[in-house]
């Protein structure tokens, strides 16, 4: 029997997919993992990388929902949980059956350990709905990667949420023009960037490169 506040869990997500809110009142991202120690590469932050929720959030205008009946001002919003696949696999269960009819486009699962089993048990539950898989650690990418034939499942390297959320929204746009425009006005603005960083080295020569941008 899982714990009361699981439980409770468990019943807010079964009341909400009894709701049949429109499209664009709900989550159209979920990000879900393990445990919230693995919230550093997700979300990014404490000397880690950027993760998931930057490049939703800061690189894309995501807005975090945090009620699922109060939507946020910005049209593409995501969710997030922790959902244990050993330790609440009925939470986990709750989250992946009753995503689609939440409004969830797509999940990106996080995991860590070598059992890291929440990403491939969350797509075969959630199939068909798109499932992004990150191994929060280089020890997860076998237990993530291998789902058998007949269980698709997409993943990114380790510790790459960055990348999932990439993926996620590039699903997202090809239903949604404005989304596509975001993602293509990033990616230029990466061209930009590496443009702007061979001009200056070839300009520069290596050492005033180096002193420009290196030094202290």
């Amino acid at each position: 029997m899982p714990a009361d506040n699981v439980q409770s869990l468990i019943d807010q997500l079964h009341e909400e997919a009894e709701m049949d809110r429109p499209n664009d009142l709900t989550p159209d991202v979920g990000i879900i993992m393990g445990s919230d120690s693995d919230l550093p590469t997700m979300a990014g932050g404490q000397g880690k990388r950027p993760g998931a929720y930057a490049a939703l959030a800061d690189e894309l205008g995501f807005e975090e929902q945090t009620d699922y009946t109060d939507a946020p001002e910005s049209r593409f919003t995501f969710e997030t949980f922790v959902c244990s696949a050993h330790r609440t696999p009925d939470l986990m269960y709750a989250y992946a059956e009753t995503a689609a009819d939440r409004g969830i486009d797509v999940i990106i699962a996080g995991a860590g350990g070598k059992s890291a089993d929440l990403p491939n048990m969350t797509a075969s539950i959630a199939y068909p709905l798109p499932v992004i898989g990150v191994p929060v650690q280089e020890k997860s990418v076998d237990s993530v990667i291998g789902m058998p034939q007949g269980a698709p499942m997409t993943a990114v390297d380790a510790g790459k949420s960055f990348n999932a959320a990439l993926s996620a929204a590039q699903i997202l746009a090809r239903q949604h023009d404005e989304l596509r425009d975001r993602l293509v006005s990033y990616h230029e603005g990466l061209q930009a960037d590496v443009g702007e960083a061979s001009r200056d080295l070839h300009e520069l020569g290596t050492p005033g490169f180096k002193r420009e941008y290196w030094d202290e």
